[in-house]
């Protein structure tokens, strides 16, 4: 069965998502971002039996939380259908300025992670080395979402217990790099993701992504690995399962 460990499911992005949920023939986990979409999550975990979710705060996003946000997540986290905290990570792309919060609101939900025994999905944009140094500190295990780093970072990761989330992007043919990493790590190390509604993989770049879309990341890493797309189907499900299901 398909498993997209990470997308975004709301209904500000999709005028149609009753129908993009439908249409998807396996399961779905949809990552909060702020207090609106951990909301949103909740929901949608409680109304699809192939949906489930994950609760966190977003690195773009920690400007606008409030003491609730964290006590929210905290309240909700043990929802049989949230698997894990995310999206949570670091993100120096655009704002440079609140690194020492960022640090600050990533390791206040690595701890609640830490509490409950749960998975963490990580978003690093521009971080790594940061993100990197932070994990190590904590035992857990989870999913580098929408890796863009090196093959030794990525080793490293592995090392700490995380999978490596790859999506669309390895589809594009300027993605020389992360299709070489694809080839060097270990299928078990590999989870497959959307990050539905952003980067559509081929041939569908430049529209809206979808869950289902995930059979096209499937698909590619077939070939960068040289094995049947149903084994890569059934490895890579398996690792989501042993990230956001089995305990350690």
């Amino acid at each position: 069965m398909l498993i997209d460990t990470h997308c975004h499911l709301s209904y500000s992005d999709y005028d149609n998502l009753d129908d993009v949920i439908k249409n998807m023939n396996g399961i779905m986990i949809a990552s909060g971002c702020d207090d609106k979409t951990n909301k949103e999550v909740l929901e949608l975990v409680n109304k699809y039996d192939n949906v489930y979710g994950t609760l966190g705060i977003h690195p773009e996003n920690i400007d606008s939380i409030n003491d609730d946000s964290l006590k929210f997540i905290e309240k909700n986290i043990m929802n049989p259908k949230i698997v894990a905290i995310g999206e949570i990570g670091l993100d120096y792309h655009y704002t440079k300025e609140n690194k020492t919060l960022q640090k600050e609101v990533l390791e206040s939900q690595l701890k609640l992670a830490q509490k409950y025994n749960k998975s963490v999905v990580i978003h690093s944009r521009d971080a790594i080395f940061d993100t990197y140094n932070i994990l190590k500190k904590y035992n857990l295990k989870g999913s580098i979402h929408c890796f863009s780093s090196s093959l030794n970072m990525a080793k490293e990761f592995i090392k700490l217990g995380y999978k490596i989330g790859i999506g669309g992007v390895v589809t594009f043919k300027n993605s020389k790099k992360l299709q070489e990493i694809v080839k060097e790590i270990d299928i078990k190390d590999i989870l497959l993701e959307t990050d539905s509604p952003y980067l559509s993989p081929e041939p569908f770049r430049g529209k809206k992504n979808i869950p289902s879309n995930v059979y096209y990341v499937a698909l590619k890493v077939s070939e960068l690995k040289n094995m049947n797309i149903d084994e890569v189907i059934n490895i890579t499900s398996e690792n989501a399962m042993n990230i956001f299901v089995s305990k350690k």
